[in-house]
């Protein structure tokens, strides 16, 4: 018999089709009776395919007995709980490295964007307002200084590219690295000498509302934040009164604490631009997150080494 899988979020069709090809697969989040269901078939489940964004909350992890995989599509693992994992012997898998181009590509994007109001100017265009008057000017890109939050495969990538703009680069996380960019060992120093922070470190509760109102107001007025990390990193409700009240100069947003939901007070300012967490939503690099994803679903139940373990 096929093993029972839960898939807990939609999927890519290819992958949707390579897994009812090879599991028996319950759309978990299609159930218009989750509790029926779980009643009826959660001791015969054994795996879950989730996104980074869901995770596996901790009420319905304790009604799986059989689980033996978490199979997340994406790179963080955050919302997946570790310790119990490990306790229960239930193994974790997520998708790292194949995203990491096409998110640190992302930052550098986002920061353009904001810096030189891209957004800003296409809506001035599409609302005819060009004939009557000009936007006010933007801030060069080149030669910036430029606060890495966290120096990981993404951080490092952006890194690079920051290169290319002769950007001045420092950067923070748990060690100094070996790498050619000043570290700083809080994100308080680091802000305080950074025009952009950019904000790559992976969420935990060592990092939750890291980036509180002293380190935004260390930014200051001329400072903005660029985040394709997580929305945990952020203390949002501070972010949105430092950017309305003037005390900090913007912010470019692939992430949020409650995605999908978006506090109201953001869409009316200027000085953000806002994305749908698509940092690494390209069709290549979807494709190879789900080919990653069947992976170790097949390697796990093959007896097979996990290509990507977490756990």
């Amino acid at each position: 018999m096929k093993p029972e899988i839960i898939q807990f979020c939609p999927q890519l069709p290819g992958l949707e089709a390579a897994l009812a090809e090879r599991f028996t697969v319950h759309r978990f989040f299609e159930s218009k009776d989750p509790e029926g269901f779980l009643a009826r078939h959660a001791g015969a489940i054994r795996g879950l395919v989730t996104g980074a964004h869901l995770g596996l909350p901790p009420d319905l992890g304790a009604r799986l007995p059989a689980l033996e995989i978490v199979a997340i599509n994406g790179v963080g693992f955050d919302k997946v709980d570790l310790v119990e994992a490990r306790r229960r012997g239930v193994r974790v898998t997520n998708t790292p490295d194949v995203l990491t181009e096409d998110v640190a590509d992302f930052a550098i994007g986002l920061s353009i964007a904001l810096l030189r109001q891209i957004v800003r100017g296409d809506a001035f265009v599409r609302a005819g307002q060009w004939p009557g008057g000009t936007l006010p000017f933007g801030v060069k890109v080149s030669r910036r200084r430029f606060g890495i939050f966290g120096l990981g495969r993404i951080g490092r990538a952006i890194a690079r590219r920051l290169e290319g703009f002769d950007a001045q680069i420092a950067y923070c996380g748990r060690t100094r690295q070996d790498v050619p960019y000043d570290f700083e060992p809080t994100p308080l120093a680091l802000a305080a000498r950074s025009d952009v922070l950019v904000l790559a470190a992976s969420a935990s509760a060592e990092t939750r509302n890291v980036i509180d109102r002293p380190v935004m107001d260390a930014l200051g007025p001329s400072g903005v934040i660029v985040n394709v990390a997580r929305g945990a990193l952020v203390d949002e409700p501070a972010l949105l009164a430092a950017l309305q009240e003037g005390r900090l100069g913007g912010a470019a947003l692939d992430v949020f604490a409650d995605e999908p939901r978006v506090p109201d007070g953001f869409f009316g300012l200027s000085n953000v631009v806002l994305a749908p967490h698509t940092g690494s939503a390209t069709g290549e690099t979807r494709q190879a997150m789900a080919d990653l994803v069947l992976a170790n679903l097949v390697a796990h139940f093959s007896g097979e080494a996990l290509p990507t373990a977490v756990v």
